[in-house]
Order: C-alpha cells, then sequence, then structure tokens
C-alpha cells in the first residue's frame, strides 16, 4: 500500500466538486458537524457573484491518499487586508483533513510556498476572504451546537496545529445566553434616559422590505466603522454589502433584526439574529431539493434557540450606553419569541466593547483560534 500523501491543485468542476463534498465523507458520523449550505459556498467561489474576489487571489488543493482524498484546503491572500494593514500575510481556510499531522502538514505547506511565491512572510487562518465568511479554529466547546455561520472542526484540529509549531493570533468568544431572563428593571430605566438624552429610537413595526431597502445598507455602513480598528477588517465595499443583503436579508425575519437610530434615522447600533439552522441543515445535508427547503423552512419558525449574527455599535456611539439599549430590546424580543437559548456570534477576546453578555445570564461556550506561522 502506498501511503504517499499527494496535493494537487482543484483545477476542474469535477475537483472543486469533491472539494464541495469532501467534508461530507469525512463528518458522516460525526453528530456535531453542520454542513454549509451548498449555493452559498459555489456563490462564495464564483468571481461574478462574489465581490470579494475582485481583490482577493486564491487557490484551492486536495490531498490525496491511496487514491483517496484525505484533506482539503484554500489559499487565499486578500490584497485589501495587506495593504490597510501593511503586512504580508497569506490565508488559509477551508481546512479539513483526516487525524494526521502528516496531512494537514503538506495542505498547510501547500499554501505557504504558494504564498512565499507571492511575497508573503506568514500564513494565517483559518479566515475567509472577508470578515464576513467563516474564521477561527474551534479549542473549546465541541459539545456546543455550532452555528451555521462558523466554522465547526472536531477537537483533533487544534492539537495538530499545536503539534505543527502554529501559534495563537487571536482567540475569539461565543457566548450562550440564556435568551428569556427577564431584562432588570434597572436596565429598562436606564435606557429609557438614554433614549431621551440622546434622542434615539429603536425601530420597529416596519416591514422586512423597508428595512431591507431603507435600512440595510446603513446597517453595513455602520459595521464598517465599527469594526474598522479590529483585527484584520477590511471595510465592505458598495458591491459587497449588495451582495450580502442580496444573499441574506431574503431569510431574516423581522423580529430578528433589531436597531436603534439618531434624529436622523441613520442607524448608530444593530443586532442581527436567526433562529437556529444548524439541525436542518444536518437533515438536508447543504441541498435545498428535494427537501432541505422544509427542514429549512421549519426551522426558521422554531425560535426555541436562537443564533446571533451581528451586531456593533458605530464608534462615536460606544461608551454612551447604547449597547445596552439593544441588546435589551434583542432580549425583550426572544422573550416574546419564546426563545430559551443563543448563542452569539464570535468576538475578540480583547474587545471588552463587545463582552456585555458578560452582564448577563451567560458563560463562553466557544473559544475559536486563528493560528500565525512565520513562512520559511
Amino acid at each position: 500500500m502506498d501511503n504517499k500523501i499527494t496535493v494537487i491543485e482543484v483545477t476542474t468542476k469535477k475537483q472543486f466538486n469533491a472539494f464541495l463534498k469532501f467534508p461530507y465523507a469525512l463528518f458522516k458520523d460525526d453528530k456535531m458537524w453542520v454542513p454549509s449550505l451548498l449555493m452559498d459556498e459555489r456563490a462564495t467561489f464564483n468571481k461574478k457573484k462574489n465581490p470579494a474576489l475582485e481583490f482577493c487571489d486564491y487557490k484551492i488543493w486536495l490531498a490525496y491518499q491511496d487514491d483517496k482524498i484525505v484533506g482539503r484546503i484554500v489559499g487565499m491572500i486578500n490584497n485589501k487586508a495587506n495593504q490597510i494593514w501593511q503586512r504580508s500575510r497569506v490565508r488559509f481556510g477551508w481546512l479539513d483533513f483526516i487525524n494526521s499531522d502528516e496531512v494537514a502538514k503538506a495542505l498547510l505547506d501547500a499554501v505557504a510556498q504558494w504564498g512565499k511565491g507571492r511575497g508573503m512572510d506568514k500564513i494565517l487562518g483559518p479566515m475567509g476572504f472577508t470578515d464576513m465568511d467563516k474564521e477561527g479554529m474551534m479549542i473549546e466547546g465541541f459539545d456546543v451546537d455550532c452555528p451555521m455561520a462558523c466554522y465547526y472542526n472536531p477537537s483533533y484540529y487544534p492539537q495538530v496545529m499545536d503539534r505543527l509549531g502554529y501559534e495563537k493570533e487571536v482567540d475569539w468568544l461565543q457566548y450562550e445566553i440564556i435568551a428569556n431572563q427577564p431584562i432588570p428593571e434597572k436596565v429598562k430605566r436606564i435606557n429609557e434616559l438614554i433614549k431621551d438624552k440622546y434622542n434615539l429610537r429603536i425601530v420597529d413595526n416596519v416591514s422586512k422590505k423597508e428595512i431591507t431597502q431603507r435600512y440595510g445598507e446603513k446597517i453595513f455602513l455602520t459595521l464598517n466603522k465599527a469594526f474598522k480598528n479590529l483585527f484584520g477588517y477590511v471595510p465592505l465595499n458598495e458591491k459587497q454589502i449588495q451582495f450580502y443583503i442580496k444573499q441574506y436579508f431574503p431569510f431574516l425575519d423581522k423580529r430578528l433584526i433589531c436597531f436603534v437610530v439618531d434624529e436622523n434615522d441613520d442607524v448608530v447600533a444593530f443586532g442581527v439574529s436567526m433562529p437556529s439552522l444548524s439541525n436542518a441543515l444536518r437533515k438536508g445535508k447543504g441541498k435545498l431539493f428535494p427537501f432541505g427547503w422544509f427542514h429549512l423552512l421549519k426551522a426558521l419558525r422554531n425560535f426555541e434557540n436562537i443564533d446571533l449574527y451581528l451586531n456593533g455599535v458605530a464608534p462615536e456611539w460606544q461608551n454612551k450606553g447604547v449597547h445596552s439599549l439593544y441588546y435589551a430590546e434583542m432580549n425583550r424580543r426572544y422573550i416574546k419569541l419564546g426563545a430559551k437559548t443563543a448563542i452569539a456570534n464570535p468576538q475578540l477576546e480583547d474587545n471588552q466593547a463587545a463582552h456585555i453578555w458578560e452582564k448577563y445570564d451567560s458563560h463562553v461556550a466557544i473559544r475559536r483560534r486563528a493560528y500565525i506561522k512565520d513562512i520559511n
């Protein structure tokens, strides 16, 4: 038997399909794995659909052993990020592999050497093309139901990364919150004072069409300002904003889009969440047809478990209590909808402004890590 590991670049449609389907074989017996929606995965790598590919270069590789696929990886160079942050880094993402140091090393080395040939001096990941993609390898919380918008990986992944000499660059924390906990009367009173003092209001009782057309772009512009100085962030351009509005807003429930506006009707803070779709994606195996749509529609009407996707406050409104406004409003809506638990989106561990959940009945459920290593 030939145990040699061969890494090949994906260049054909057949190979690309094999790249997309590999996790189904790798995780077939793993009940915690959440498949991605395949139509979204295809759109991510489609230069006609994903505007991020206008400033990102990438290559895809598959690892073979005994004529069988044993791993996959994507190497990315976000030229805009490197320019903004004045760094020379190649990213890796979509990393999946059997429990083998040799397979993981072969895949990561392929990315590193490609990056080296393009003048990169460090390899970083798992990351996506942008911060709207999945990022961060799970290092804690393997028994927690992973939100669909986040990477899932088994516990041997970080062990392999450690043995291969990769080191921590940053960690993200995901809090699990008791969604139906009562809002303290003190918080309610303070929030009313904050709204009156700054002439702010929480948008409610408007249609999803109005939210999309009137506030959709404003939400992302606030996101750009709120995330500007956070690790590796690259502001979304107009094409990207419209891409994400078109891709995600049709699935959103207006009751789970919470945002605060000022006297000029500009969005100063927001929170976007959805019912958990993890089990629906498992049942549909990442596909809409023939029955995946049924499971997704059913899940979109079940508010018992909530996933928080995006939240932020414009920098000029931070440290004024505005965080409390939309967190309390989200809490109120969760109670009304009958939610029990919520998983927050990944938040940088050193971004104290984002850790308001520490003040609620909550705990850190998942920890994620971006690894980095010098390219030799």
